[in-house]
């Protein structure tokens, strides 16, 4: 029987609980049957600078031919009430090799509770671990048992493995170990091929397995295979989950006698430990927010490692019986209580010392109270200047972010101040936003509740992301500044009708502050395979007037060749383009770019909603100088049969570029002659990030065209030309026909091939047809009906016959007042009225469908 000699320590709420194995005092002619398991509470004096007892408590066990011992103890969770309770595995071993465990909890009281107990025929010594329930589990021939206090039943779990370096909780996962076992190589191809080669190779890997869910996890997530043949435990500092991953950080030491930092799953640190054989690794926070990692080795020995910029030793300290992590001066963070051995001296707390290698220091063997009063208080002085000087930095660093924060204010309240008066100048109505959303004071009454109409326009600004704009960009082609926005993804598939413009920031009284200027919209799919533009087109003789609500605040009176009608469906990059010699009077230049457009919001029958919005999107800064060093020319070099323009200088060359699109025709033979002209004569190369569309290198005035050929058949193509003016055009269309065969056909198409103008139209009267039913069948007109059908069909006009009414002079007046009364509803009934405003959208709704359906109709003539 195993007594006296094992002790076991645990740090419980500050306090150093010590577990004893001792016999109880024998009474005489009794046998002795039974061994007390004591339990002492150990409190750390900060006056006397000792450890003094508190409390103690007794646990009697019957010892009738066993051999009992403490296999290990810690504080776990009481999954009955959620409370953390030390937690104590006992041994009795019987003669015939049965071993039976006894699972005991100590409460505040010092009162043992035996949770559960079971019998193995063999005894535990790998891998043992107690966790939440309380459960116990352990590693036996290379496989995982466990047993909890809600089934009393030993377990095994479906895994094989060579060790086990971690138990812990995991979130979303609950209780989860983390082995080592021989390398299981998947045989589907969707595994990570370098995880499955870094598995092949070592030839064991990692892997987690969730008690409670039965589920394997990925060991990857937790650190390389590679690092398995040499990893012999692991401590996990944090887990969380991000975006639906797991986030990991954790330290593992090595039987290379290094300890590893790793972070997401790859070693972000590494530190050489100074003695061989380390076991195991703790950590511990400190009053200067200090992480540090406890490595304890075989030999007795502790070191501390301290992470800051890298991973180095702290301190080191030889002959340690054990090592502790808790709060044990009350400080509100946790220190190192160090257990030296002694065997001079029989109390087990009589060589120790507490600290967290800063302001806190506390070593047995000093006679605080007549020793070195000096050091005492300066060692208490040296503590509360830490603590000061910590609280002064904290308070230091709230003005940093207070002062941020008032920074970041100040630059929202001077953007939409800007966006205030920009609407000013362009004549809309600013929506101001209500001072508290800011935190401020507002100078003036605030509305409470603003008109519908107001309130619509507040929300829909509200729904527009912050950082809409990918990227603003700008470029010099002739005598054509090209201004271009890229919106995201989130932003401008929502939109319609859009449009830029360009305002003067400086105050030039003399002029207009808004620049004149064309808008094209780019359209290019994800693979770069086709290309088309949107741009102002000549539009038919007016067939009906044009209705718009909003005319009179509408730019384009003061712009009028600005185009805003082009959809953005699809579309990468919104273009202006403006002239660029009257900017250059002004030497230099900065122009504030604005985005007009129409959010759409979906309604029922498929109807779209549109609100007019103007949003900021940056702004550009123009020089005469950069302009002369090329700082903004187009670039177009051959590069390997490619033309190297960045996406930029091929979309300002489109911009500035007219778009003429012919259909040719061959009865007789294939169209091969056009491919070879293109390459040939034209010496045209294809652009590098969109193949289809070449650009033109010749020599000349048609040096810059950009070609866009398309074969339908062999016998019949459409050649796109974008080029700079008419003249180039007809250099083009004259070199052209001297290859092509005399009996081609060359049309020119208006808008597209006639396939698509077909199609279009469909989509357009079938849109039409549909506004058209919405609006005079829908919710609202019934809504405002000012009156409603009052007669029913087959109601009875006269309740009695007409000749017993016409018997006396009251019968002839009450049937005369029927009669009128009947004769005011027919009228109502025929005069149903619609509200005004109402009326006014409908109209404005069916105008718009016709006009579209119109324009493709005259396109298609």
């Amino acid at each position: 029987m195993l007594l006296g000699a094992q002790e076991q320590f645990l740090s419980y709420n500050g306090e150093v609980l010590i577990f004893q194995l001792s016999k109880p005092k024998r009474v005489e002619g009794a046998a002795d049957k039974t061994i007390n398991l004591c339990v002492r509470r150990m409190a750390f004096n900060r006056d006397t600078k000792l450890f003094v007892q508190k409390s103690s408590g007794v646990f009697s066990i019957c010892a009738s031919h066993f051999k009992i011992e403490i296999v290990c103890c810690s504080c776990i969770t009481d999954s009955r009430t959620g409370i953390i309770l030390p937690c104590i595995l006992m041994k009795k071993k019987k003669r015939n090799n049965i071993v039976k465990y006894l699972l005991l909890l100590l409460h505040s009281s010092n009162q043992f509770e035996q949770s559960f107990h079971f019998k193995l025929d063999y005894e535990l010594k790998e891998d043992i671990r107690l966790f939440t329930g309380p459960s116990v589990l352990w590693r036996h021939a290379n496989k995982l048992f466990y047993i909890s206090s809600n089934t009393c039943t030993v377990l095994s779990a479906p895994v094989q493995l060579s060790s086990v370096v971690w138990t812990g909780e995991i979130e979303n996962e609950g209780t989860v170990i983390l082995g080592i076992r021989t390398a299981c190589l998947p045989e589907s191809e969707n595994e990570d091929e370098f995880s499955t080669s870094d598995r092949a190779i070592w030839g064991s890997e990692f892997f987690g397995y969730a008690i409670e869910r039965q589920k394997t996890l990925t060991g990857t997530c937790f650190m390389p295979h590679a690092y398995s043949r040499v990893v012999s435990s692991v401590y996990v500092c944090k887990n969380e989950i991000l975006k639906k991953q797991l986030r990991i950080s954790l330290v593992a030491i090595t039987n290379k006698n290094q300890l590893i930092w790793f972070q997401d799953g790859l070693p972000k640190g590494v530190c050489d430990l100074p003695y061989e054989k380390p076991c195991s690794v703790i950590t511990a926070v400190t009053s200067s927010n200090d992480l540090l990692f406890i490595v304890s080795f075989a030999s007795g020995n502790i070191c501390v490692i301290q992470r800051r910029d890298s991973l180095q030793v702290a301190s080191k300290w030889q002959k340690v019986k054990s090592v502790l992590v808790d709060d044990f001066i009350g400080s509100g963070r946790e220190q190192l209580l160090l257990l030296f051995k002694d065997d001079s001296n029989a109390d087990v707390l009589s060589a120790f010392r507490i600290t967290d290698l800063g302001g806190v220091d506390y070593a047995s063997g000093i006679n605080y109270k007549h020793g070195v009063p000096a050091a005492e208080g300066l060692q208490e002085n040296g503590f509360l200047t830490v603590q000061a000087l910590e609280t002064r930095l904290q308070a230091g660093w709230k003005c940093v972010r207070e002062l941020q924060q008032h920074l970041q204010l100040k630059k929202r309240v001077i953007l939409k101040s800007c966006q205030a008066l920009i609407d000013l100048v362009e004549g809309r109505t600013h929506i101001l936003p209500p001072a508290e959303k800011e935190g401020l004071v507002s100078l003036w009454d605030d509305v409470e509740n603003p008109p519908h109409s107001l309130s619509k326009e507040a929300s829909l600004a509200s729904n527009i992301p912050e950082h809409f704009v990918e990227k603003l960009w700008q470029r010099v082609v002739g005598d054509s500044l090209v201004v271009g926005v890229k919106l995201i993804e989130s932003f401008y598939l929502s939109l319609s009708d859009v449009s830029l413009s360009l305002v003067l920031d400086q105050d030039f009284s003399s002029i207009s502050q808004i620049i004149e200027c064309r808008n094209k919209i780019i359209k290019l799919n994800k693979a770069f395979s086709a290309l088309s533009v949107s741009s102002c087109q000549i539009e038919p003789p007016p067939k009906k007037t044009r209705l718009d609500l909003h005319s009179k605040n509408d730019l384009k009176k003061v712009c009028p060749k600005r185009c805003s009608r082009v959809q953005l469906d699809g579309a990468k990059t919104a273009i202006a383009v403006t002239s660029l010699s009257p900017l250059l009077a002004f030497h230099r230049v900065c122009c504030i770019v604005l985005l007009h457009a129409k959010k759409q919001k979906r309604q029922n029958d498929h109807l779209q909603e549109r609100k007019k919005i103007t949003v900021l999107c940056g702004k550009i800064f123009l020089s005469l100088e950069d302009i002369s060093n090329g700082k903004y020319s187009v670039k177009m070099l051959r590069d390997n049969s490619y033309c190297t323009g960045s996406m930029e200088d091929i979309l300002s060359v489109l911009a500035v570029s007219i778009r003429f699109c012919f259909q040719i025709v061959s009865s007789d033979c294939t169209l091969t002659p056009v491919n070879s002209w293109l390459l040939g004569e034209m010496e045209c190369t294809p652009f590098k990030e969109c193949h289809d569309n070449i650009f033109c290198h010749k020599a000349g005035n048609v040096y810059g065209t950009v070609f866009n050929w398309t074969l339908k058949n062999p016998f019949e193509g459409v050649l796109t030309l974008f080029c700079r003016n008419l003249t180039v055009l007809f250099q083009c269309l004259h070199s052209l026909t001297r290859v092509l065969p005399p009996s081609c056909d060359v049309k020119l198409l208006r808008s597209g091939s006639k396939g698509v103008l077909t199609e279009q139209l469909a989509l357009a009267l079938e849109k039409e047809m549909l506004t058209l039913r919405s609006s005079f069948f829908s919710k609202e007109s019934k809504a405002e009906n000012s009156f409603a059908w009052r007669n029913e069909p087959g109601k009875k006009i006269n309740d009695a016959p007409v000749a017993s009414l016409l018997d006396s002079e009251e019968g002839v007046q009450q049937f005369r007042k029927k009669l009128q009364k009947e004769q005011e509803e027919s009228v109502l009934s025929m005069n149903q009225t619609m509200n005004g405003a109402i009326y006014q959208q409908i109209a404005l709704k069916i105008a718009e469908a016709q006009l579209s359906s119109d324009m493709i109709v005259w396109r298609l003539s």
